[in-house]
């Protein structure tokens, strides 16, 4: 080969690069000439990935219901980075920049509630009512990383109960906001009206984080970002669009596809409770119980009234 002007100049920055860091060229050279090639298992660990279903029961679909749970949490992750870009900055967003990451979370959840149907429809029922039993207490709830969604996604009051929200506000402490978030009351046992074993295992693994999450996001969430773009971005259709498309991917449609999936295959006493942890799906995924949103102010109040209405009569279609 021969040392080409491109090839001195990609080598001098290279010195530069690793003079920077108090490092020698010459000995990071020296070693590429005994490293690997990289291969596509390794660089993705496909070995480690596979080796992590780990099942309970000798039933065939409990390895359905591990890879898709865990399917999902990496599409969480996924969304989670894309609002993390936005977040951590100190300055505007850039509008185009904003446009793009909304896309994104736009097509990851999209992917999601389409690929649902592996849930609803994609095991054998009987099967599912037997391998679940052996996983309580643990429940779909303790999805930490939807939480952390939620968080980024809107002011953290805007989470809290429906019955609770009067009084609180954008500068309410997130301590007292946590105390009536709307899905705490969604593990709750329906007899006594206690935490759930669910709950008391969430909240000690996870609720401090979420609060500090919450006070770190106040200033850098969603909506808060939303509302610092130009005058022109903020009234951009396709941006409003997608904050749109973003209150129902997360508020409305994720929530019915569980929905579907709980009556599909948990709508039987006493089953109905015990196999959810004692979780009170049928009051807590409804979007019309919870009446959760991060955009109010971007629906019309007709739109408010009737929170996710078309969405819920399509599911409810699919499900008769």
């Amino acid at each position: 080969m021969q040392l080409t002007h491109e090839l001195l100049d990609r080598l001098e920055k290279l010195e530069q690069k690793y003079a920077a860091m108090g490092q020698d060229l010459l000995s990071y050279i020296e070693g590429l000439l005994y490293a690997d090639y990289l291969t596509y298992w390794d660089y993705i660990h496909l070995d480690t990935l596979l080796s992590l279903q780990n099942t309970r029961t000798p039933f065939p679909d409990e390895r359905i219901f591990i890879m898709y749970h865990q399917i999902t949490e990496l599409y969480f992750r996924l969304c989670i980075d894309a609002i993390e870009l936005l977040a951590d900055r100190d300055e505007s967003p850039d509008p185009a920049l904003f446009k793009r990451q909304l896309e994104r979370l736009d097509r990851y959840f999209r992917h999601l509630t389409n690929s649902y149907d592996i849930m609803v429809d994609g095991m054998d029922k009987e099967e599912f009512l037997k391998f679940r039993m052996s996983l309580l207490p643990a429940s779909g709830f303790q999805s930490a990383q939807y939480r952390i969604i939620e968080i980024m996604s809107t002011d953290f009051y805007r989470l809290a109960h429906h019955s609770k929200r009067d009084g609180l506000g954008p500068d309410t402490p997130p301590e007292q906001v946590y105390e009536v978030l709307y899905w705490r009351s969604g593990a709750t046992e329906l007899a006594t009206g206690k935490k759930t074993l669910t709950l008391r295992q969430f909240e000690e693994k996870y609720g401090e984080e979420f609060v500090r999450l919450a006070r770190r996001m106040k200033d850098h969430n969603l909506w808060r970002l939303y509302l610092k773009l130009p005058e022109e971005a903020r009234n951009d259709k396709d941006i409003v669009r997608l904050m749109r498309e973003h209150d129902l991917n997360v508020n409305v449609r994720w929530p019915l596809m569980h929905y579907r999936s709980a009556v599909r295959y948990l709508d039987r006493k006493p089953q109905a409770i015990a196999a959810t942890g004692g979780t009170n799906w049928q009051k807590y995924l409804p979007p019309k119980m919870q009446l959760v949103m991060f955009y109010p102010e971007l629906w019309s109040e007709e739109e408010r009234a009737n929170w996710g209405k078309s969405a819920r009569m399509k599911a409810i279609q699919e499900m008769a």
